[in-house]
């Protein structure tokens, strides 16, 4: 290779080098990442506590059967809906209608006695001042009355049992509400014993409904120091009466829709579970909720008060800790561990590590990063709900 030609390749690999450094110098900083930032909202809350349980009926009857014979009739839709006194099944009634009569007839022959008895009574008396009836006559006489009289009385009771029996052969709904199925059919023979006649049907009451569910200590002792704060003691005299409020969700459900009220607190701690047993009442006019249900509870803790307010979207997780990204006056991007309180519909209490004038980051917190800057947008931390239209007015 000639030394022209070396020269030229030389040229060629400096004229390169330069266009690449005039390349990278050519090369900029991105833009600041566009983040969505909002204020936390200053708002009333009330501090609440959640436990599990179950929805029991208020009233609950097995209906058995009080006299026995054989099933004529089931009266009733198995698992339909039932009033108080309505014909669940009838049992053939011919032979206590035949009781009854016997017992009538028993029941008139001993009134006819008696009439003859009081009479002779009468008749006695009248005669005695002229000696024509004697004192043991009159004696017998009225004997006879008082005898004829517990007759006829032991004669009304078994008239009375009578037609009770056969009032039993219709057996009706002791309460209203819903129906099992039909544990004795058409044709069956029922018995009554000494422990009572075997079971036909059971009904529950659906409105209103109870829940039952078992409140932990560390629960227990917050709410009577609450109430200790604001009454001056731990639970009042009647707790029906004071209708502390509560309210339920049901196992697809997020929001607690239900509203009921505590009608019941046992009176110690279990200490093998370190619980105490509690009942709330809730009314059910549209009878969703049936016994059995599981079901969330949550009770109010103390007095409202005021508390910072954030959407769940900005919350960030790092490893055991909680924190928000915030941007400052310049820009900025700030990390904030937080310690989180109760969830608030979409939103979510701050307990501490927040401002009411911190400008939280709500949408973009992937993007954001500590110590980077930023160019925020300001918007609601809550969007206004979308109001309905008004219902069309009944003609």
């Amino acid at each position: 290779m000639t030394a022209a030609v070396r020269c030229a390749a030389w040229l060629v690999v400096m004229t390169s080098f330069v266009a690449g450094c005039a390349d990278e110098a050519e090369v900029t900083a991105p833009p600041p990442q566009e983040v969505s930032i909002s204020q936390p909202l200053e708002k009333s809350v009330q501090d609440t506590v959640e436990f599990t349980g179950r929805t029991r009926a208020v009233e609950s009857v097995e209906v058995r059967a009080r006299v026995s014979g054989y099933i004529t009739k089931v009266a009733f839709a198995e698992g339909g809906l039932v009033k108080t006194g309505d014909v669940l099944f009838e049992i053939d009634p011919r032979e206590y209608q035949q009781a009854v009569l016997r017992a009538e007839g028993d029941v008139a022959k001993l009134r006819a006695e008696l009439t003859r008895a009081q009479s002779e009574v009468k008749r006695n008396q009248s005669l005695r001042p002229s000696g024509a009836a004697s004192a043991r006559e009159l004696e017998t006489a009225v004997a006879r009355e008082g005898s004829t009289q517990g007759d006829l009385k032991a004669r009304i009771a078994d008239l009375e049992a009578a037609r009770l029996d056969l009032e039993f052969t219709r057996v009706t709904a002791p309460i209203s509400g819903r129906a099992s199925r039909a544990e004795v059919t058409v044709g069956n023979l029922v018995v009554v014993g000494a422990s009572g006649g075997p079971l036909l049907t059971t009904i529950v009451s659906l409105d209103p409904i109870q829940v039952l569910f078992d409140a932990d200590e560390r629960s227990i002792l917050k709410i009577r120091k609450a109430a200790i704060a604001a009454e001056g003691k731990a639970t009042p005299e009647d707790i029906a009466a004071a209708r502390i409020p509560v309210s339920v969700a049901l196992a697809d459900e997020t929001d607690f829709s239900h509203p009921g009220y505590i009608d019941f607190v046992d009176n110690q701690v279990n200490p093998s579970t370190g619980t105490i047993r509690v009942r709330a009442e809730l009314p059910n006019p549209t009878g969703l909720l049936t016994p059995g249900l599981f079901v969330r509870v949550r009770a109010p803790i103390g007095p409202p008060r005021t508390a910072l307010l954030v959407t769940d979207r900005a919350i960030g997780t790092d490893q055991d800790r909680k924190y928000l990204l915030t941007v400052n006056a310049e820009n900025v991007v700030e990390y904030k561990p937080v310690k989180l309180g109760a969830r608030q519909g979409s939103l979510r209490v701050i307990e501490e590590g927040l401002a009411p004038t911190d400008w939280v980051v709500v949408n973009g917190i992937q993007r954001a990063r500590p110590g980077a800057t930023v160019a925020p947008e300001k918007v609601a931390m809550q969007p206004e709900a979308t109001t309905a239209a008004p219902p069309p007015a009944s003609s």
